[in-house]
């Protein structure tokens, strides 16, 4: 059987949703080893011995681990690839930045966003915003590094019984011209965007970065994360990683509400495998509405307190 190396993506206390849904992918490739980096013993191996579908987790520990750069974790997993077929990261920012370092190390092509297994070899990704989705095939031979798309696969779940651990040394040579600064996020305390189970999005119907705290209010009602349209993000209202579409943040809630969201293509294109799709318009021509499942026609600023006082009763 062949044998998949997946990357876990973790904050050093617990594993990113993200790791669960790229696993659903490789278990149908093969037999999986998730491989955690670190600079110390911690509960994420464990959690993810947990997961269905896990075979085995692998534990490198380094001091150069404490913090996720893949400048650092590139040349140990490329050291840990020689015995693996295929190697996988979820597709989000970390993978992103991950797997293309790994290829190039082991010259080998990449594939990016997988969306479907077609046979061992073959595999589907979209492409021109989701309008085309394109078939690709690894040569024989060559060793299959690749990125998951996880808003196409489910989480996996809890196995019956935990999976071995194992504390995997690692003697790769590191880079010495990267080095970790700090970490600035500005989501504050709410859930991760590309995981999160609820999202709340603005658009440029908001109007102004003053007027998106009705957004917040709201997404800490839902304890939902905060997203936004393209056109929310260029006219400066929020930073660019909260945006959500194509050249954003490709994501599939279990809710997403959009507010303000005209619904270009491209924004279609991030949250088309959303559960379900609210959309709050003045607009009630306005392209969000043929995708969405629930739409209310009317000005947010007064939708969104009355919607608020609604989940107050709820919660009373």
């Amino acid at each position: 059987m062949s044998s998949v190396l997946l990357v876990a993506e973790h904050d050093g206390e617990s594993l990113n949703p993200a790791t669960g849904r790229a696993l659903s992918c490789a278990a149908s490739l093969g037999e999986v080893d998730v491989v955690v980096f670190s600079s110390g013993a911690d509960a994420v191996g464990t959690e993810a011995a947990g997961l269905e579908g896990c075979t085995r987790v692998r534990h490198v520990t380094r001091p150069e681990n404490a913090h996720p750069l893949a400048a650092t974790l590139a040349p140990q997993v490329v050291e840990l690839a020689a015995d693996y077929d295929y190697v996988l990261a979820p597709s989000t920012t970390f993978g992103k930045d991950l797997l293309p370092r790994v290829a190039a190390l082991l010259c080998v092509p990449q594939v990016s966003d997988i969306m479907e297994v077609v046979d061992p070899r073959t595999f589907k990704r979209p492409i021109y915003a989701g309008d085309v989705i394109h078939t690709v095939r690894v040569p024989d031979g060559v060793k299959v590094v690749a990125t998951v798309r996880i808003a196409s696969f489910p989480a996996a779940g809890s196995a019956s019984g935990p999976a071995p651990v194992e504390t995997v040394s690692s003697s790769a040579e590191l880079p010495s011209h990267t080095r970790w600064v700090g970490l600035a996020a500005s989501g504050g305390d709410r859930p991760d965007l590309q995981s999160a189970r609820r999202v709340v999005s603005g658009g440029r119907g908001v109007g102004s970065e003053d007027n998106f705290r009705v957004i917040y209010s709201l997404a800490d009602r839902l304890d939902a994360a905060v997203g936004a349209s393209r056109a929310a993000v260029d006219a400066g209202f929020v930073p660019n990683d909260m945006q959500v579409g194509q050249t954003g943040k490709i994501i599939a809630p279990d809710l997403y509400v959009a507010v303000g969201i005209s619904g270009a293509i491209q924004h279609l294109t991030g949250i088309k495998d959303a559960g379900c799709i609210v959309a709050i318009n003045k607009d009630g021509e306005a392209p969000i509405f043929e995708v969405a499942d629930i739409g209310l026609v009317g000005d947010l600023f007064q939708i969104l307190p009355e919607l608020e006082s609604a989940l107050e009763g709820l919660d009373a």
